[in-house]
């Protein structure tokens, strides 16, 4: 696709058409009155369940909903026709509890939630999930595991109870019953429902950590994990607002860059709103962020055309939305920057981010594109098979981009030098060299020179294998000693 060209009007409109989406102003976190919750029946929730399982009664106690006066029927309370509704002792309720009937009060919060990419998590991989998680491990697995982060499609069978192979589930991109998407105690915890809690890298350890993800060994590698540690007590966790530079200055933590308030820049629950790459993808983009009329988001690779406003598009899940507005690259790295600055000077921020994009477009054009290019001709000249992971070559391809080179792109992104390099783009050179092309000239066969070396012949970093005269001490073997 041709690079995208925005006239300079054009520009003006999406700038301010974004800041407004994007920036709202400060609201009221509930702006419902009060007379709206408190349902007669929830005593005898209370009452009951404090018997039963005292320990979820215990937290709704310690809760600031309690403190609200805000009770269990207030939250689970249905209609007879909702498709997951049932009858319990007397009442009609739903045993999940949805974004959707949190933005009965939390109303920002919902719509800034819905159509995030954590909102998306389920429906971006869920045509590609059975390769993996059922033919390489089993159905179970997937419940057990990529569901539970990611989220499920959760059934309701036909006495409305829910589908045991579907729940329990707390994944951030559940598709609930009602149709929305997501799930707020994936971050709050059920029950209790603490702000202190979501603030806490914690609450982002449980998905976002081991090989794919592996931000929580990333952030505690950094100097940003190494002062949260040192001043966690400083961190003002419980306050009731939470801006950077204002309420709490020790050290950030993940929602700090990702959803945080800083300065003037208000919070989100869109955690993705101020990525400018996608990083866990076979080769990285920038990313427009499209906003459609309904509030709904899309990443769109900013090689592609972007949309003009009006215009109808399909989404993650395959509806069709119309888009009200594109937030560039440079806009989204603006956000960010405003984070950075709370704590920083303007050149090391812009520093920083030059380091940061200069490591992902290394590794776009030294391993990324390349790898992907000699896969792409194996599978169509046929000496590949299209099933996933029916071949070796594939695992080695999926650790390369999924596991190795995502690790050294997010070691980038939060400045940890251990998996930007020895966690991260080592192992993606070590394994590009050592496995991958081994593997690949051996697919190609006859085809090797045509499918594999003229692919590395086209990109200058590779020549130094051109050259087996190189002489070096690093492996131990002086240049005399090895004469």
């Amino acid at each position: 696709m041709p690079p995208v060209v925005l006239s300079d009007s054009f520009r003006r409109v999406l700038f301010l058409s974004v800041f407004v989406l994007a920036f709202p102003a400060a609201a009221e976190k509930v702006k419902l009155d009060p007379s709206h919750w408190g349902h007669e029946a929830g005593d005898a929730c209370v009452s009951c369940h404090t018997k039963s399982s005292s320990g979820l009664a215990q937290q709704w106690q310690d809760s600031a909903h309690a403190a609200a006066g805000v009770n269990c029927m207030d939250c689970h309370q249905a209609e007879r026709a909702d498709v997951d509704a049932i009858e319990h002792e007397g009442q009609i309720i739903a045993t999940i509890v949805s974004p959707k009937d949190c933005g009965r009060c939390h109303a920002k919060e919902f719509d800034e939630q819905q159509g995030s990419v954590h909102a998306e998590a389920y429906s971006i991989i869920e045509d590609r999930l059975p390769a993996l998680a059922r033919n390489v491990g089993g159905s179970a697995m997937q419940a057990a595991s990529c569901d539970q982060c990611h989220g499920s499609r959760v059934k309701v069978r036909g006495d409305g109870t829910l589908d045991p192979a579907t729940w329990p589930n707390s994944g951030i991109g559940r598709i609930n019953p009602d149709g929305s998407k997501g799930s707020c105690s994936s971050c709050h915890g059920r029950h209790r429902f603490s702000k202190a809690q979501a603030r806490e890298p914690e609450a982002c350890v449980r998905c976002h950590s081991g090989p794919d993800s592996p931000d929580k060994e990333i952030f505690e590698a950094s100097k940003h994990g190494m002062v949260y540690a040192a001043h966690r007590d400083e961190m003002n966790l419980d306050a009731a607002e939470w801006i950077a530079g204002r309420d709490y200055t020790a050290a950030p933590t993940c929602v700090t860059c990702h959803m945080g308030a800083a300065g003037k820049l208000p919070s989100t629950h869109d955690v993705g709103l101020r990525n400018v790459w996608s990083l866990n993808t076979p080769v990285s983009k920038r990313q427009f962020l499209v906003i459609f009329e309904d509030g709904a988001k899309m990443e769109l690779p900013s090689d592609e055309t972007a949309p003009r406003r009006g215009t109808e598009m399909a989404r993650a899940d395959g509806t069709v939305g119309v888009v009200k507005a594109v937030a560039t690259p440079e806009r989204r790295r603006q956000a960010m920057t405003l984070v950075c600055v709370e704590c920083h000077g303007k050149g090391f921020t812009e520093g920083f981010m030059r380091q940061f994009d200069a490591v992902v477009e290394l590794y776009n054009t030294k391993f990324g594109e390349p790898a992907r290019a000699i896969m792409a001709g194996l599978y169509e000249r046929g000496l590949l098979t299209p099933t996933a992971f029916d071949e070796p070559i594939e695992f080695t391809y999926w650790e390369l981009w999924h596991d190795e080179g995502a690790r050294g792109r997010h070691g980038a992104s939060m400045m940890s030098p251990n998996h930007a390099w020895w966690e991260g783009m080592y192992l993606v050179g070590r394994n590009f060299y050592a496995r991958f092309l081994p593997e690949a000239r051996a697919a190609a066969g006859e085809q090797a020179d045509a499918l594999v070396d003229a692919v590395l012949r086209a990109d200058g970093q590779h020549q130094w294998l051109e050259d087996p005269t190189q002489r070096s001490a690093i492996l131990g073997f002086a240049p005399q000693e090895a004469e």
